[in-house]
């Protein structure tokens, strides 16, 4: 395996965790970056199973000191930076009239600026490899709604933002990209549905099926499905590809 080093954010769990796993079969070194240290040992070790090197950084990069945190301890340790997937950014549901300033400063702080600024910090390094990011957005971009106004806006939010990178990218040699997935099953996901069953008076099995029919897809996606995706994103013959987002989400969004 060639030296090279990926970092990924919110590795701890769901699509970070998956995505970390996953390129610790391409990449020599994996970086694993997140809020929760004791998961990211339990990351770490399986990333070490699979053959690459495991670096944990622990921090919150809603705040701007971790973003040079991780930066420098991954120069430090592996000299270069041949990928980063920004996965990091868990935004809140909540309704259009009901969110308060201060949560929308958390959520924006967290998965827009945390993306940006670790982004820029790691630009240099990205620029002398040849190197590629990957943002997450997620399809509520495409299609906004008012119980979940900040979904929607910050992941637009992201995109935007991955293609202003990408474009600055073209001259300066680094491959930019946006994945954005639909319902993927995770831990947070699951939480959401037995909330709704609680509500709903209903089996967490009913609340699922009431989901897929509402969002009219016929199963949720999986974490390693959106892995495997950014995994060829970030791999050589997708190289020419920037700039782009790319959906993963069952079918859900319909528009063109």
């Amino acid at each position: 395996m060639t030296k090279s080093v990926a970092i990924v954010t919110g590795a701890s769990s769901g699509i970070g965790r998956a995505t970390a796993l996953r390129l610790a079969s391409d990449f020599s070194s994996v970086v694993l970056a997140a809020r929760s240290g004791e998961r990211l040992d339990d990351v770490a070790a399986a990333v070490k199973s699979a053959g690459a090197q495991a670096l944990v950084v622990e921090g919150d990069l809603g705040h701007a000191k971790s973003a040079d945190t991780v930066i420098e301890r991954t120069l430090e340790a592996f000299g270069r930076i041949d990928a980063l997937v920004n996965v990091a950014g868990a935004v809140p549901g909540l309704d259009v009239f009901e969110m308060k300033d201060e949560q929308w400063d958390g959520a924006m702080a967290l998965k827009f600026h945390g993306a940006r600024r670790l982004t820029l910090r790691a630009w240099e390094a990205l620029k002398a490899a040849g190197g590629s990011v990957v943002f997450i957005s997620g399809n509520a971009a495409e299609t906004p709604k008012a119980g979940a106004a900040a979904v929607g806006a910050i992941n637009a939010a992201i995109e935007a933002l991955a293609k202003a990178f990408a474009d600055r990218g073209i001259a300066d040699g680094v491959q930019v990209n946006s994945v954005s997935p639909g319902a993927i099953m995770t831990g947070r996901r699951m939480a959401m549905i037995e909330k709704a069953a609680a509500a709903r008076n209903v089996s967490v099995d009913d609340a699922k099926k009431l989901f897929l029919a509402q969002a009219g897809i016929a199963r949720f996606g999986e974490p390693e499905e959106i892995a495997e995706l950014i995994a060829f994103v970030v791999s050589p013959p997708a190289r020419w590809m920037t700039g782009t987002v790319l959906r993963m989400d069952g079918g859900e969004v319909k528009s063109i």
